[in-house]
């Protein structure tokens, strides 16, 4: 079955190419050129995955996102404009699974629409479904998705549910920002490794009594990060 891509991006050209090669690339894709258009388009069109442009006319990105998120687990990649730090948080917060900056190739935005797809579908592959990760007050079930700390839902994104599962699974290890990138987003080239310290900074604000002095997810200076268990 074809999966069915929503591109929301007002940019004429920009969308025109994303379409074309993603067309090309076998996808079924509609595009919309602002955020009202988007929500309806969700309901009608009802896409496997949105490409989703921050800067819209009528609804921008992130309450597109919000509204989104809040019915449905419908992979986001977010379109940002460079050194926009706030707005990748923002959205990586309310929910998107990965982010594409401005400018960018029709390549790289559909090898991550595969990558991000790819680690969607693996999340209702049967497989480690009783698995139980206990750490002090911290308990991360792989069958329900959900991390408690001390009974208390910490309600990550999907992205940072991974990030953690993956490090929990492998405590103690050192990980690079490349290889996370690798493991937790599967990409086959080497990606923006900026994503995995916004996702690890969230994921610390979430899990951690005190962020900036972490129990758990440490960083090792000049070479990436791990989990302590």
């Amino acid at each position: 079955m074809t999966d069915r891509i929503l591109v929301v991006e007002d940019e004429a050209i920009v969308a025109e190419v994303v379409e074309r090669f993603l067309r090309r690339e076998g996808y079924e894709t509609l595009v919309v050129g602002d955020g009202k258009q988007a929500l309806s388009a969700v309901n009608r069109f009802l896409p496997d995955l949105i490409v989703l442009d921050l800067m819209l006319p009528e609804v921008d990105g992130l309450e597109v996102c919000r509204q989104v998120r809040s019915q449905s687990e419908t992979p986001i990649i977010m379109l940002t404009a460079r050194g926009e730090e706030t707005d990748k948080v923002l959205g990586l917060g309310l929910g998107a699974d990965d982010y594409v900056t401005k400018p960018f190739s029709p390549r790289e935005l559909s090898a991550r629409v595969q990558a991000v797809l790819r680690r969607f579908k693996a999340r209702t592959t049967p497989g480690n479904d009783a698995e139980m990760l206990r750490f002090g007050q911290l308990r991360i079930s792989s069958r329900t998705r959900v991390v408690e700390r001390e009974g208390v839902d910490l309600r990550l994104t999907a992205r940072e549910f991974d990030l953690l599962l993956f490090l929990s699974r492998h405590a103690g290890q050192v990980f690079s920002r490349e290889q996370l990138m690798d493991a937790v987003w599967d990409y086959d080239f080497a990606g923006d490794s900026g994503t995995v310290t916004v996702h690890m900074r969230r994921l610390r604000e979430k899990v951690e009594e005190d962020p900036s002095r972490p129990r758990y997810l440490k960083t090792v200076w000049g070479v990436g990060y791990k989990f302590e268990p």
